[in-house]
């Protein structure tokens, strides 16, 4: 098959377009023939190596997110059939889905409706995944609350406002200027343009802060809870962060595969409660262009390599 095999720790020209050998349906798992692949923020961390992302086998094909069509069953799986159109996330320190094809646990895989595109399958997996986490199972968000979402332009964070909107908060966001009307489309109540404004400018108005972009944001985050409140983070604080605050909880999502999120995705989206974010697309091949594009952290909804 071809896949994109990542030769070593560094840039993009470590990435190379390439031959790697047919995976085999084990235990309890299908073989999905890949269509989409989607880019995520982590990718590039893992491509660079270092620290958790350190690998240590090469090569090494990315990718956690996919949409694609079974081509192989294990004979104990009795949920889906050669022909079916499946997405899903790999396991947690597992990839491979920048390939036309990959092994994965039947149960993590849900079947795709056909009113989703496999870009739009595969654009929405890991993001849904972890949004809801965050938000349902994490946050305990509940109507009459207020949340801010940082980086509200992004993939995860696109969803939450959803997400969020749909359970009744009110929903406040931080983007640049040209994503300002994109967040609020999404239903954001107040998105601020973080070039210009001051987040905390609001004051401890918010029950929940939902930190899709850590660094240097973090430290204004626990300026806008409320005591009691809550911090729930996707993207870590600068090394040596101390927390500033003992009256406030700090919670950290553990986004589980599974197939019931994915689902309730499903319904979430049938309902026109959330759509697929707005889509870059790529050839697979062209993956390393991808990996610049987010890089550069601007960017509107997801990356997704179109496989097939």
């Amino acid at each position: 098959m071809k896949a994109m095999l990542l030769v070593g720790h560094g840039g993009t020209e470590l990435m190379l377009y390439g031959e790697a050998p047919d995976p085999k349906a084990g235990p309890g798992e299908v073989v999905v023939d890949v269509h989409a692949a989607s880019v995520n923020g982590a990718d590039p961390k893992v491509r660079r190596g270092g620290g958790r992302y350190q690998l240590d086998k090469f090569p090494h094909i990315l990718g956690r997110d996919f949409s694609g069509v079974v081509s192989e069953v294990d004979p104990g799986v009795t949920d889906f059939r050669i022909g079916d159109a499946v997405f899903g996330v790999t396991e947690q320190g597992f990839e491979g889905a920048y390939a036309e094809k990959i092994a994965v646990k039947a149960a993590i895989v849900a079947k795709k409706p056909p009113t989703l595109s496999h870009a739009e399958a595969a654009a929405l997996g890991l993001v849904s995944l972890t949004a809801l986490v965050a938000i349902e199972d994490t946050a305990h968000l509940k109507a009459g609350q207020t949340i801010l979402i940082q980086g509200g332009a992004g993939g995860v964070a696109g969803f939450a406002i959803a997400l969020a909107k749909h359970i009744g908060a009110t929903v406040i966001t931080t983007a640049s200027a040209g994503n300002l009307d994109y967040v609020r489309s999404l239903g954001a109540d107040r998105a601020i343009d973080y070039n210009k404004e001051d987040f905390t400018a609001i004051g401890s108005v918010c029950d929940v802060v939902f930190d899709t972009v850590g660094g240097n944001v973090r430290s204004g985050c626990y300026k806008v809870l409320k005591p009691g409140g809550k911090l729930v983070w996707v993207a870590p604080a600068p090394e040596g962060f101390e927390i500033p605050r003992k009256d406030v909880q700090t919670l950290r999502p553990d986004v589980k595969r599974d197939r019931a999120h994915l689902e309730r995705m499903l319904e979430l989206v049938a309902r026109g409660t959330a759509r697929p974010p707005t889509i870059t697309r790529y050839k697979l091949a062209g993956a390393g262009e991808a990996h610049r594009i987010s890089e550069g952290r601007h960017l509107q909804g997801k990356l997704v390599l179109e496989v097939r």
